[in-house]
């Protein structure tokens, strides 16, 4: 299992198009991968379950990733985090 912490910092955060986008990159990999906001867990493959967590700009989230790709899938994700989605 990896785990790394991100700040979400694109304007909108994650949601309509920047959580398509976020979950088109989640499902190239392999690895289970959860995100992770206060208490709540839920899967990165899922646009209902990112959704759900409402993460705004400036949240901090968690990235957990489990299987044979897990670093490359938790790295691909906090770099298309941080590239604010080309906004």
């Amino acid at each position: 299992m990896y785990m790394k912490e991100a700040i979400v910092s694109n304007q909108v955060g994650l949601h309509a198009r920047p959580a398509t986008f976020f979950i088109q990159k989640a499902n190239e990999y392999k690895s289970s991968i959860w995100v992770e906001r206060d208490e709540r867990r839920v899967n990165a493959k899922s646009l209902l379950g990112v959704l759900s967590l409402g993460i705004v700009k400036g949240t901090s989230i968690n990235l957990i990733a489990d299987g044979v790709d897990e670093k490359e899938a938790v790295e691909g994700l906090i770099e298309l985090l941080n590239s604010n989605f080309d906004e």
